[in-house]
């Protein structure tokens, strides 16, 4: 894939690059959004741009892309490019975005780096670039074709036909498509992205998981109230939909997108852990386990607070056991609930050969959960995680 000319200038300066590659992101959100306001306002997750969270993620991801290309210059990382173009697809990123990019991308390189940056090196990275946006822009165009819409063409009107108050922070949102038409299908673990102007005109979208049954006629999506911490302001979408948003509104929700899904025969056995709202895939998973009448063992993880900052406890309990053969462990912070008490920890829950295991939740928790199943023989890659924000946290085999 990248020419060994350009590999070995992508190698010699890999690190340069990499030591100022926040700068250099930084800079080029900064242009792109002087230059295209409409994308910040309309695209862009505005918390994530406030906090530094979505330049870390795009510096990860070049930063990760251009290093698997020098160590593998015949391959690509498939993983990260399904993972990113998943994400594209349900914002309805298009084609001809990502030249913008890349113009705003070469000139916040050529400035922080200065006379570093030889047309040598131009050349190296500028192959970089469009080797990811390419493999990224095909990947795309199949994600739309999957769902017969154009080319980020991916939203709909649905309404809002009811609405429960799961904890005092998680507010479930029971939706249906607005024209009568049936609902797009989707895999149990997939999101929609969730669409809604503010008070200032921005639309900002976020993305939440499905947490229905596939079979069922409307879709639900389980939404936790974000507070603000630190340089991170309150979540924009998640407050106004829990303020704002009752039973009779209307919402654009995207066609439904994610590669965290669930895929096993009946022989499989299976771990779903979870944390906190990522509790949400899960559901959708259990759903789907539960009408199949999965027959291999289901073993369920969650960690919380507090049994009463445990979203949809009841429907994890309840689909447990309509199970032959599953079991639920609990994990709650704070003492005197009942259940376990601390962090989630593996070691006395009995895990069969063979496991499966779908993990959702903070990165201290995946990555916990994830080293305690592969001491117990699980292999890498038969474990599977989603992470929600701007993220991209490789799992590595």
């Amino acid at each position: 894939m990248l020419s060994d000319r350009s590999a070995s200038v992508v190698r010699a300066t890999l690190p340069a690059v990499g030591a100022a590659i926040e700068d250099i992101t930084g800079l080029f959100y900064a242009k792109m959004f002087a230059a295209h306001p409409e994308l910040l306002r309309d695209l862009f997750n505005r918390g994530n741009q406030a906090s530094g969270a979505q330049r870390q993620a795009l510096a990860g991801s070049v930063a990760a892309f251009a290093a698997y290309l020098v160590d593998h210059p015949d391959e690509r990382p498939d993983v990260m490019l399904r993972r990113i173009a998943h994400k594209h697809a349900s914002l309805g990123v298009r084609a001809d975005q990502y030249p913008i990019v890349h113009q705003h991308l070469f000139e916040a390189i050529a400035e922080v780096l200065g006379d570093a940056v030889t047309p040598e090196v131009a050349r190296a990275w500028d192959e970089v670039y469009w080797l990811m946006a390419n493999a990224l822009i095909a990947l795309e165009a199949r994600l739309y074709a999957q769902q017969d819409v154009a080319d980020g063409d991916v939203w709909r009107e649905w309404e809002v036909v009811g609405r429960t108050e799961e904890t005092d922070d998680v507010a479930s949102f029971h939706l249906r498509p607005a024209d009568g038409a049936p609902a797009p299908a989707f895999r149990p673990g997939q999101y929609v992205s969730v669409q809604v102007e503010l008070a200032d005109g921005a639309r900002q979208i976020r993305q939440y998981s499905l947490t229905g049954a596939p079979a069922a006629t409307t879709r639900s999506i389980a939404v936790k109230r974000v507070a603000g911490a630190g340089t991170a302001p309150d979540g924009e979408v998640s407050n106004h939909l829990h303020a704002r948003v009752r039973t009779g509104a209307r919402l654009r929700v995207s066609a439904p997108y994610g590669d965290l899904v669930l895929d096993s025969d009946d022989s499989t056995p299976l771990l779903l852990a979870s944390a906190g709202i990522g509790c949400t895939p899960m559901l959708a998973m259990l759903e789907q386990l539960a009408a199949d009448q999965h027959a291999a063992p289901v073993t369920v993880v969650h960690a919380d607070r507090a049994p009463a900052a445990h979203a949809l406890r009841a429907d994890q309990e309840a689909l447990v056991g309509k199970l032959p053969d599953a079991t639920a462990h609990f994990w709650y912070e704070q003492p005197g609930s009942g259940h376990r008490t601390g962090l989630a920890d593996l070691t006395d829950v009995p895990v069969s050969p063979g496991t499966r295991a779908y993990l959702c939740g903070p990165l201290p928790f995946m990555r916990a959960v994830r080293g305690q199943l592969l001491d117990r023989g699980v292999a890498a890659a038969d474990i599977h995680y989603e992470v929600f924000g701007p993220d991209m946290w490789l799992g590595r085999a």
